[in-house]
């Protein structure tokens, strides 16, 4: 697995930025970014509104995880609404 960083540029509250990510994890958001109808900007959006402390790029891959655990503990199927229920994690944490 190629595990070099590319970067991206998204509007994150209306600002442009840019992550840098592995392919997976660029895969994996544009996955999550189908399943739950939203854009990219709009989920980047999104988690950057429970960040608190760690960098940008930390909190998006630690939401893919999440996101994606939490498809696991219901059977594997990716459904809308699991970003919510992620970003309720992330909240609490």
């Amino acid at each position: 697995m190629n595990s070099k960083l590319i970067s991206r540029n998204v509007t994150v509250n209306g600002r442009r930025t840019s992550l840098r990510l592995e392919r997976a994890a660029w895969e994996a958001l544009d996955q999550i970014c189908e399943c739950e109808n939203v854009t990219l900007h709009e989920l980047c959006t999104t988690i950057e509104g429970v960040r608190f402390g760690s960098s940008r790029t930390s909190t998006v891959r630690a939401f893919i995880v999440t996101y994606f655990r939490m498809a696991a503990n219901k059977g594997g199927d990716l459904k809308a609404g699991i970003a919510d229920q992620a970003l309720t994690v992330f909240r609490r944490a």
